[in-house]
């Protein structure tokens, strides 16, 4: 490999990020202290303040017993509400339409219970065939409890023949053509496989003039690429907080619901305690009134421990912003992509920066087994999904031109390329 390494430690000095608030692995093999640790797209790294904002929880526990609902510097009992309009800045939301709640595919199922109603020749469900399979589980169940054949009812999108991602104009073409058949348009807003970007507003104006409902899975596009879900008029979203938004394994994940959806007398909705008017949640009213935000789609207490570390983490996203954080990651992208280039790595990602996210997905021969090699040989830390993938995701809050330097070089070194 060409490029030196003193290059990528000019770019680090010209262009840092905020490693410094960030808990780095130590490098398992290698010639550096730290891993070059480029997974951040399926498990972010811890910032150093969640340490000391989640031990002040359990000491509040400690110190109040049950009073901790009430009291506090956080009480528990409104403790969501803090973060909801960090989420809402996030996603580009009304506060009223966001809420911080479960897991991901949780939170999809309990959208799709008010947003996938099939009726006579508007049943499918459109998903991409590369969708993550926890999602093609979920909409697969889902039709399945509406007493359809999910082979006939789930549409799976493909690339032309030969292309590695899907088009947009593919996809408004085929709802333009065949809208009247389709229920819901759920789809990854970044593809986890390849790191390709869809055009979320194209994709929603179309679905929604087809008729059909349009909700997106956002796991791996929340805290990657700027999102105006408002503007755009997408219907539901959903997200995981544990990749780009670094707030711990399982953590908890966010919901959308547009603002035109709130307080609708005719959605289905499953509800528990806290789909009610926190006003009169102590009053033990044996029917729901819920209030016209996301707020209503909750249904239990939100558990308190797994809240902080969000909150820590979406303080930081406040602090930054997304557009900065966009920027460098094209930036360090478009950089791991020349050195992939001359390294002559097959990169399946877009070539196009405005396309793709903080990601490189490189074509090998044994994926599983060369991100074990780059672990432990090198102290570089990737995401095999096998049989031949490796995905590369720079992250723009902690990631370094020469994290992206050592990974490329370490490629070379293990046979990748030319």
């Amino acid at each position: 490999m060409d490029q030196p390494e003193s290059e990528s430690q000019q770019r680090d000095e010209a262009d840092p990020g905020h490693r410094p608030w960030f808990h780095i692995p130590p490098a398992e093999g290698g010639d550096y202290p730290e891993a070059a640790y480029l997974a951040g797209n399926s498990l972010g790294l811890p910032p150093r303040a969640t340490r000391a904002e989640l031990l002040a929880d359990v000491d509040a526990w400690a110190q109040l017993g049950v009073e901790g609902h009430l009291v506090g510097e956080r009480p528990w009992l409104p403790y969501h509400e803090q973060l909801t309009e960090p989420a809402a800045r996030l996603v580009g939301a009304l506060p009223a339409e966001t809420v911080v709640m479960n897991s991901l595919t949780v939170n999809l199922h309990l959208l799709m219970v008010s947003f996938y109603r099939p009726a006579g020749q508007r049943n499918r469900i459109l998903i991409e065939d590369t969708a993550f399979p926890s999602d093609s589980y979920a909409v697969r169940s889902q039709v399945r409890y509406h007493g359809l054949d999910p082979e006939q009812t789930v549409r799976r999108l493909t690339p032309r023949a030969g292309e590695a991602h899907l088009r947009t104009e593919d996809i408004v073409e085929l709802l333009r053509r065949e809208g009247e058949t389709v229920a819901l348009v759920l789809l990854g807003g970044v593809n986890y496989l390849t790191g390709e970007l869809l055009d979320l507003p194209a994709i929603t104006t179309a679905g929604r003039e087809a008729g059909a409902v349009v909700g997106w899975d956002l796991a791996h596009a929340a805290g990657n690429v700027p999102l105006r879900l408002h503007d755009w008029g997408v219907d539901f979203a959903a997200w995981c907080s544990y990749k780009y938004l670094n707030a711990g394994p399982g953590a908890l994940g966010g919901v959308f619901i547009h603002q035109r959806h709130l307080g609708r007398d005719d959605l289905p909705r499953f509800e528990g305690w806290w789909s009610t008017d926190p006003a009169t949640r102590f009053e033990m009213a044996p029917v729901s009134r819920p209030p016209a935000a996301a707020d209503a789609w909750q249904i239990s207490n939100p558990p308190i421990f797994a809240m902080g570390p969000v909150r820590t983490s979406l303080e930081i996203f406040d602090k930054v912003g997304m557009a900065a954080l966009r920027s460098r990651s094209i930036r360090l992208t478009g950089y791991l992509a020349d050195l992939l280039d001359e390294i002559g790595a097959p990169m399946v990602t877009p070539r196009d920066p405005q396309r793709r996210g903080a990601q490189l997905s490189v074509r090998v021969a044994d994926s599983g087994g060369l991100t074990k090699r780059l672990r432990t040989e090198h102290g570089v830390v990737a995401d095999a999904r096998p049989p031949d993938l490796v995905r590369l995701a720079p992250v723009p809050l902690y990631s370094t031109y020469h994290d992206c330097w050592r990974a490329a070089r370490a490629l070379a070194d293990l046979g990748v390329g030319a």
